[in-house]
């Protein structure tokens, strides 16, 4: 366009187009000297360190944390209280034991020198004690009294010894686990069916 259609244009009213707004070459160096990076380039993470994954906090973090410390409280009062009572079992199962041993010693003692075992007897009496059946050797006498209930039979350190009733129930009242033999004279047959005298049992009989 010339400059004498431009001035009559411009006379005219019109008014000239806007030049375009050039924007930077990155290629060219800005005023430090250096190329502008590209917006790409400045905004990429550097590569090496992996991001932290930022953890929950708040709330939520609270609530998880104290649900924790409670379940942690909970294992910990239950170990305790389990060892409390294998302790409990154990102090008692001792103290059992003990009490055991202080009565059977004072059951031996009670009973010694109170045996009215015949070395002579040839007559077995049989019972059950202890879920098998056993014998003591009496005499037609002491046969008559033991199914009488004046006398018992006591147990002692494997040996089965004849004693009177009121021996009997005094080494009950102090270890009744001796008790081998106390005959009711008003049981039955079927409760105690060896207090027969006919009730034969032969004595090779292996028990």
């Amino acid at each position: 366009m010339s400059d004498s259609i431009r001035d009559q244009l411009l006379g005219m009213g019109f008014k000239p187009a806007p030049k375009p707004e050039r924007k930077p070459d990155p290629r060219k160096p800005g005023p430090g000297g250096r190329g502008q990076r590209p917006a790409a380039a400045t905004a990429t993470a550097k590569p090496g360190k992996p991001r932290a994954e930022r953890l929950p906090s708040g709330p939520a973090r609270a609530g998880r944390s104290q649900e924790d410390i409670d379940l942690a409280k909970a294992y910990a009062i239950r170990a305790q209280k389990e060892k409390d009572e294998r302790l409990a079992a154990e102090a008692a199962k001792q103290e059992a034991a003990r009490l055991r041993r202080e009565a059977k010693a004072k059951f031996d003692a009670f009973i010694a020198g109170k045996s009215l075992n015949v070395e002579s007897a040839e007559i077995a009496r049989h019972f059950e004690y202890g879920g098998k059946i056993k014998r003591v050797y009496v005499t037609a006498e002491q046969l008559k009294a033991l199914n009488a209930g004046q006398l018992g039979v006591l147990q002692q350190n494997g040996r089965y010894l004849v004693v009177t009733a009121d021996v009997l129930a005094e080494a009950e009242a102090i270890f009744p686990q001796g008790v081998a033999l106390k005959v009711d004279p008003n049981a039955t047959a079927q409760e105690d069916p060896y207090a027969d005298p006919q009730y034969q049992i032969p004595d090779d009989l292996v028990w």
